[in-house]
């Protein structure tokens, strides 16, 4: 059984889970170790600022290393570049382990920023690299979800627009069938609508076809669920959420998904 890694110090802050201890500790039984997969660009693996005020407990949630190890979730969780903040995965985390004190939530960060659909897709590098971090860490726990957020880098191209929920539903499929996850629920969030509809050069950004096609996911994928990005701000960059929104946008995630394992569409 592999070990947790003690805990780490982030500005100051000693962030400890209940695994955190001198030496590490034996993981919780799989049936109540519940992971969640991570995947998309740079607004899954968090730009978002780290603060004191900010911070979320990382009480019963793990995270799966760079060394596929298990360690405290401190973050940031992923570590896809040098910029990697605060994300959607804490919040979420947060959420699902309160509404089940006997489990542990371990979270599977593979986000890259700056990344296009067609990479993870069946065949691509990221969605091999995903898989195989992800059958790593399910030899600990239990596969109960999937969390997705991308789409800015297939939003310059009208035809990978209008392409794109056919993309994705593709996705979805042989990503459940290699995992072994059955219809595990997958649920991706809207394009932030703060982005602008035009890039630096005057090209016309198609970033609401992309979120048209996500909102319509549900239709093409069972067991899917969109969330909306409304009203959730940016850190200023036009490009990426801030953490007060990817702290909300969490919490939008997990309800979503404690939806679709209710069976709730």
């Amino acid at each position: 059984m592999k070990k947790i890694i003690p805990a780490l110090t982030i500005a100051g802050l000693m962030l400890t889970g209940a695994f955190a201890t001198e030496g590490g500790a034996k993981l919780p039984p799989k049936e109540k170790f519940h992971l969640y997969l991570l995947i998309g660009q740079s607004n899954m693996a968090g730009r978002g600022k780290l603060t004191y005020a900010e911070a979320v407990s990382t009480d019963r949630i793990l995270k799966f290393s760079k060394e596929n190890a298990w360690t405290p979730a401190t973050e940031p969780l992923h570590f896809d570049k040098s910029v990697a903040g605060a994300g959607i995965g804490m919040s979420f985390a947060r959420v699902m382990a309160d509404a089940a004190p006997d489990v542990t939530v371990g979270l599977i960060p593979c986000a890259v920023g700056g990344t296009p659909l067609d990479r993870w897709g069946k065949g691509g590098d990221l969605y091999k690299q995903a898989v195989v971090r992800a059958k790593l860490a399910m030899k600990d726990g239990t596969l109960k979800g999937i969390l997705w957020h991308q789409g800015e880098s297939d939003a310059g191209s009208e035809e990978k627009a209008r392409s794109y929920g056919e993309r994705l539903a593709k996705m979805v499929a042989s990503l459940r069938a290699e995992l072994g996850a059955g219809e595990a629920p997958f649920v991706a969030g809207k394009l932030g609508e703060f982005l602008k509809r035009a890039d630096k050069s005057g090209k016309p950004s198609c970033w609401p076809v992309v979120n048209e096609q996500i909102g319509a996911l549900p239709q093409r994928v069972a067991r899917a669920a969109a969330v909306e990005s409304t009203g959730l701000k940016d850190k200023g960059d036009g490009v990426h959420f801030d953490t007060p929104a990817l702290r909300e946008f969490g919490k939008r995630y997990a309800a979503a998904m404690q939806q679709l394992q209710k069976g709730k569409p």
